[in-house]
């Protein structure tokens, strides 16, 4: 399928795992790709954003994929300092803001776009590593994901958002799945009704469907990829 072809496809946070598997994916499905990671651009400086998409130029296709727990682990809230805080935020929900701001313009004049937001099952639920700050800055992405639906389709764009399950994709989520040991990682696997985890592959599938033709009446939709995790 090569129905992006001619598309311009923005993906952020893709240097490894999951980034990665949707930049190639979106490239397969003919889309001119552009990579950007932390060692590419500051995504919560907002004038390196603009720096960024000014120099790239029209993006028809955005995803929103950077974040994650910034090398935190879970702590009492009470010893949570305001940059710990600050830094999670920044890099999940702060970093989608300025990104989709910068985007959006060129999108409203050729009256078609695709904003993908990867946030995760914590934003639905909780953070099983206990970040009081990453539980929160996913499900405002989630928030924002309905917000610029709403605001964003009477322009032809759609926003949706995907809420993964575990998926070992990068040196934190092994060293998370590494830490429960033997039980523990078989009491994760018993909550997940496909009883396997998740694959960066399996989260790249739905952002491509996402952009698709074939979900071109849907927006606004958080769509768990998670085995079947959120049934329980």
């Amino acid at each position: 399928m090569t129905e992006l072809a001619g598309k311009v496809a923005l993906v952020t946070g893709s240097a490894h795992g999951i980034g990665t598997a949707i930049a190639d994916g979106l490239a397969e499905d003919g889309a001119k790709v552009h990579r950007v990671d932390r060692d590419t651009a500051d995504l919560a400086d907002p004038r390196q954003v603009t720096a960024l998409v000014e120099g790239i130029g029209r993006v028809d296709v955005l995803v929103n994929c950077a974040g994650g727990v910034v090398g935190q682990v879970g702590r009492p809230i009470e010893e949570i300092s305001d940059a710990d805080w600050k830094a999670i935020i920044d890099a999940n929900l702060t970093t989608t803001f300025l990104c989709t701001r910068a985007v959006v313009p060129a999108m409203k004049t050729a009256g078609w776009g695709r904003i993908v937001n990867i946030s995760s099952g914590a934003g639905r639920s909780v953070s099983l590593t206990g970040i009081q700050a990453y539980t929160s800055a996913k499900a405002g992405q989630i928030g924002l994901t309905r917000q610029m639906a709403h605001e964003l389709g009477r322009f032809g764009i759609t926003v949706n958002c995907i809420a993964p399950g575990f998926v070992r994709s990068n040196p934190a989520s092994e060293a998370q799945w590494q830490s429960y040991g033997d039980e523990g990682q078989r009491r994760v696997l018993e909550r997940i009704a496909l009883r396997r985890l998740g694959t960066p592959d399996d989260i790249a599938n739905g952002v491509r469907f996402f952009v698709s033709s074939r979900a071109s009446w849907i927006t606004g939709q958080v769509l768990s990829i998670d085995g079947g995790t959120a049934l329980f």
